[in-house]
């Protein structure tokens, strides 16, 4: 049977004068430089060992590495801009160092650790909070002219996580990303990524039915991103730990990619390039 996005021709991402094409789906590989994240914090929050964790991403088919300097798990500690510069230091650009064909992406919700992380040499903006939790964010994703990935998420840092009842979540997932990307395409940003936002302010069962209607999603017009990488309304309903669903993950992972997803962020990249090289072989 023909999978429904198989018509569109997904454009290339301009990152810093690079065409990254999207016809073949890309990995991004998840770095946390936190000591609090849920199932990595303090793992990799030193230059050495983010070093080692790019190098192990890259190896095992990553594309692109998304540096992370502030947990957005429920119950997490707050970071200023100020803070999250000084927990990134000269991260982005060592790893630019050494590895040059990198793509990086920086997931932050305040626009001056954009603006830093553009002049360290980041390549896309992974904005959780959809521009709501600093006004001053479109501003800075238009000053770079990098790709941008739109979340959808509560409008607070304070109510991102409190589950919030859609009469239906399609429908309210695409008016906010409709309101959203001709806001950013106002100010001159073209290259956008949308990003449905598992496992922020959602049930189970509005989850589950995301993934059925991830089609429906990206107005056949924006790559879309999927992030379900050791997502509780995976592995609670199981009753398992979020490192014990890799196999419940990458079934899903190759439902979404059915559908059109474009990028899977993950945290185990050898896992979701054998589920890309399957889906390749196959369409």
């Amino acid at each position: 049977m023909q999978n429904y996005p198989s018509s569109i021709n997904y454009h290339s991402l301009n990152c810093n004068g690079r065409l990254v094409d999207l016809n073949t789906p890309k990995i991004m590989g998840i770095l946390n430089l936190t000591p609090d994240s849920f199932s990595d914090g303090g793992k990799f929050n030193s230059e050495k060992a983010a070093l080692m964790h790019a190098e192990k991403l890259l190896k095992e088919g990553a594309d692109i590495i998304d540096i992370g300097p502030q947990s957005t798990r429920p119950n997490s500690t707050f970071l200023t801009s100020e803070q999250e510069i000084g927990r990134l230091d000269h991260i982005i650009s060592q790893i630019k160092k050494e590895f040059p064909e990198v793509l990086i992406s920086l997931d932050t919700f305040h626009a001056e650790t954009v603006r830093f992380g553009f002049n360290e040499g980041i390549d896309l903006i992974n904005d959780i909070s959809g521009g709501q939790y600093d006004p001053d964010m479109f501003d800075a994703v238009a000053q770079t002219k990098l790709p941008y990935i739109l979340m959808h998420v509560n409008p607070s840092y304070e109510t991102m996580h409190n589950k919030t009842q859609f009469s239906d979540i399609t429908l309210s997932i695409n008016q906010y990303f409709s309101q959203k990307t001709r806001e950013l395409m106002e100010r001159g940003v073209n290259d956008i990524i949308l990003d449905p936002g598992f496992g922020f302010g959602k049930t189970v069962e509005d989850q589950m039915k995301m993934l059925e209607e991830v089609k429906y999603l990206s107005f056949r017009k924006f790559p879309l991103l999927i992030g379900i990488s050791r997502k509780s309304f995976i592995y609670k309903p199981l009753g398992k730990s979020p490192l014990d669903i890799n196999e419940e993950t990458q079934k899903l992972h190759m439902k979404v990619l059915k559908q059109g997803a474009r990028i899977l962020r993950v945290h185990e990249a050898k896992e979701a390039k054998k589920v890309v090289d399957e889906y390749v072989k196959m369409k």
